[in-house]
């Protein structure tokens, strides 16, 4: 039999034993009073056994949850007065309460976080921050039932240690009080004697005690961190913001929308990496790649295979000419219309409320601000490859303008990383004609995606010509007779351990990105780095509660949605965070890789799922079977939806598709406002579109959990209805 069974079919028999044997009469107030002569002979004529009995007793009730406690406590006092009560009574009630804390733990968590992993995943992660202090305020008020706090607690990542020493402490007050009582037996005649309200009005203020010596202390904390420091008395601006990447954009909107006085600071191009290097090129040379895929296998549309003739110049040409047509809506001139103030150089911090800013058209400025915002981005990590500098490499910031230079694309690529990045841009220079070589040192492309996702990847990179290396480590790069080559060597324990040179012309770095850290004055300020990325608490403050960061430089997820979600907090709690804070809400992040076809997730994915020990399904849907897919003859992938066991709450949705970023919409929308598939099931989709597979993963959803017994019962009145 399960263990947990065991566990509860014993709590039950004991919890049947005592009221059968009538030990729930014993204590009441009655019960106690007509005891007592019969204990003080006991306790006189065996004084540490019915000490000892007694203790065991109180851990026995308390560790049950029965009623009875308050009993026991003034019992304590009547028994033994109130020194060696308030120990015995102290002592077996935290025990008590730590033994039915650590049942609540084995016997629910699991259960619990299996059904609401979400909310208590939030939940865990105040405790582990904040735990003993929240406990510790709800042991001082007794208005609170313990035993529920007890029950509930075992349902949080709180360790056991805490739990005890806290509730040890934390319910002395209260059971000084009841101890106290008993020694006065005799003159009590209800329980609700004992806590009146003017002492339940006195706990409720001591409970406050914690809350108010918490802002004492943070008050405290925050002179210490300023005491260097002198205050300016007066700010030339309410409000400014280091970095026009997506995150400073939005957060000198939001400040200038709502009136306040706003610097936005940058040193390059306005827009950032999104813009100039990143999201928005990247994009634009997929679209060139796919065409000329696409004319290359005309036949898939009834059309004559033809192989694309261009000058590489011109698709880079177009490049630079979408990133001018975007440009202005990321302009100096738009956000000064707007009413933010920018300003053109680079910003040092000199003090918590001081900038100074070395104007890209020479001299100095500087300038105060109540608060300041870093929004500096990140830029693409270069692994400390012997030989790679000089041999020369590109990154995805740097590969624009030296490829606009060139009348070909590279003949001979090499893409090292396997992530997003250097996936999509492996597969578009292949598309374009380069020779490609993909280098991943782990087992597989994409690895934060599930298994089925990387294999498809990997699968649609080769056929689109790219050499994909998986589980290959690079060693160093070297030049021989006027040629570069990067050295591999495989991990696989079972091949020759053999190095491999491989030829390139360009070697284009793609192995992640690092924070924009240096050069602020950060380290001086000592504001505090985790990851390589700024430090921050859930409000996106970071050491000094006037400065906050936003965007890649903070994290966990860089990608530009993210960083214009984080800008709201940063500036609604920059200006308004002295009269209401917002903690950041990262429940429901998606993201897509654009290669062909585009790889879109929210929420969980299956391996994420098993790590976090969720009981989940997952609902499948290929869209070989989509009409608008047969149409575009580009019937591949599928959908694939997490959820809880025998229920429609969506945890996560991977897309594997064309156009599976846009589609996509419908379920971040759905998570992020409780909807379930059956709502997504009873919403009319248009035909012939991609969406209609959304509607179609729903139905596979509801066909799996279909009424079987109410289905046969309606077959049998069907065939009775046909007489």
């Amino acid at each position: 039999m399960n263990k947990k069974i065991l566990l509860v079919v014993a709590v039950l028999a004991l919890i049947v034993g005592f009221f059968y044997f009538g030990l729930n009469d014993l204590l009441t107030l009655e019960g106690l009073k007509g005891s007592m002569a019969q204990f003080d002979q006991y306790k006189a004529d065996s004084p540490l056994l019915i000490m000892g009995g007694f203790f065991l007793l109180y851990v026995f009730v308390t560790a049950l949850s029965l009623p009875g406690a308050a009993i026991l406590t003034l019992a304590a006092g009547a028994l033994f007065g109130l020194v060696q009560g308030l120990l015995v009574a102290s002592f077996a009630s935290s025990i008590g309460a730590t033994l039915a804390f650590l049942t609540s733990r084995y016997l629910l968590r699991d259960t619990i976080q299996q059904r609401f992993f979400d909310r208590l995943t939030s939940i865990d992660k105040g405790i582990k921050k904040e735990g003993a202090f929240y406990l510790f305020t709800l042991r001082l008020v007794p208005i609170f039932p313990f035993f529920i706090i007890n029950l509930l607690m075992g349902l949080t990542a709180i360790k056991t240690w805490t739990f005890y020493w806290v509730s040890q402490i934390g319910m002395l007050a209260g059971t000084f009080v009841y101890v106290n009582a008993g020694t006065q037996l005799a003159q009590i005649d209800s329980l609700s004697g004992i806590l009146s309200f003017n002492l339940i009005v006195s706990f409720a203020l001591l409970g406050f005690f914690p809350l108010i010596a918490k802002g004492i202390l943070n008050l405290l904390k925050k002179r210490r961190v300023y005491k260097n420091y002198t205050k300016p008395k007066k700010f030339d601006r309410n409000m400014i913001v280091i970095g026009a990447c997506a995150g400073g954009l939005v957060t000198s909107y939001i400040a200038a929308t709502v009136k306040a006085k706003v610097t936005l600071i940058e040193a390059g191009e306005m827009g950032g990496d999104c813009l100039n290097y990143g999201c928005v090129p990247s994009k634009a040379l997929i679209k060139s790649a796919k065409v000329a895929e696409q004319m290359r296998h005309g036949e898939r549309y009834g059309l004559d295979n033809t192989e694309p003739q261009f000058a590489f110049k011109n698709i880079m040409t177009r490049i630079h000419k979408i990133i001018a047509d975007i440009a202005p809506n990321d302009s100096v001139e738009r956000y000064t219309n707007l009413g933010v103030d920018v300003l053109k150089g680079y910003a040092t911090f000199v003090d918590p409320w001081t900038i100074e800013i070395a104007l890209n058209d020479g001299g100095i400025q500087r300038l105060t601000a109540r608060t300041i915002v870093i929004a500096t981005g990140a830029r693409p990590f270069v692994p400390d490859l012997p030989g790679l500098k000089d041999t020369g490499y590109v990154t995805s910031d740097t590969m624009w303008e030296k490829f606009s230079k060139l009348d070909v694309p590279p003949k001979k690529l090499v893409v090292l990383g396997g992530g997003p990045i250097g996936s999509e841009l492996a597969q578009a220079f292949a598309r374009l004609g380069s020779a490609v070589t993909q280098i991943e040192r782990g087992a597989r492309l994409l690895k934060k995606e599930d298994i089925d996702v990387s294999n498809l990847a990997h699968q649609v990179l080769v056929e689109s010509g790219v050499n994909v290396l998986t589980l290959h480590q690079a060693i160093r790069c070297e030049a021989r007779g006027g040629k570069k080559y990067i050295i591999v060597e495989p991990l696989i324990t079972s091949q020759n351990k053999q190095e491999i040179a491989i030829e390139y012309d360009e070697l284009l770095c793609a192995v992640g990105r690092t924070a924009r850290l240096e050069g602020y004055g950060l380290e001086a300020l000592g504001i505090e780095t985790k990851r390589k990325m700024i430090d921050t608490d859930d409000y996106l403050e970071t050491l000094y509660p006037n400065i906050y960061a936003a965007g890649d430089v903070v994290g966990p997820y860089l990608f530009t949605h993210v960083a214009s979600h984080q800008a709201w907090y940063a500036a609604v709690n920059g200006l308004f965070g002295h009269l209401k804070k917002f903690k950041v809400d990262y429940r429901v992040i998606p993201w897509t890789t654009f290669i062909d076809p585009e790889v879109a997730r929210v929420g969980l994915n299956e391996q994420e799922a098993m790590e976090k020990g969720i009981d989940f399904e997952v609902t499948h849907y290929d869209f070989k079977d989509l009409d608008r897919a047969v149409s575009d003859s580009a019937n591949y992938g599928f959908i694939k939806v997490i959820t809880p066991k025998g229920k429609d709450k969506i945890l996560g949705v991977t897309i594997v598709a064309e156009h599976a970023g846009d589609f996509m919409s419908e379920f971040i929308l759905a998570m992020k406002h409780g909807l379930g598939l059956n709502k997504i099931l009873g919403t009319i989709h248009m035909y012939p579109t991609w969406a209609e597979g959304n509607k179609y993963v729903a139905g596979e959803w509801k066909r799996n959990h279909a009424p079987e017994k109410v289905l046969n019962l309606l077959e049998k009145y069907h065939t009775w209805r046909r007489g």
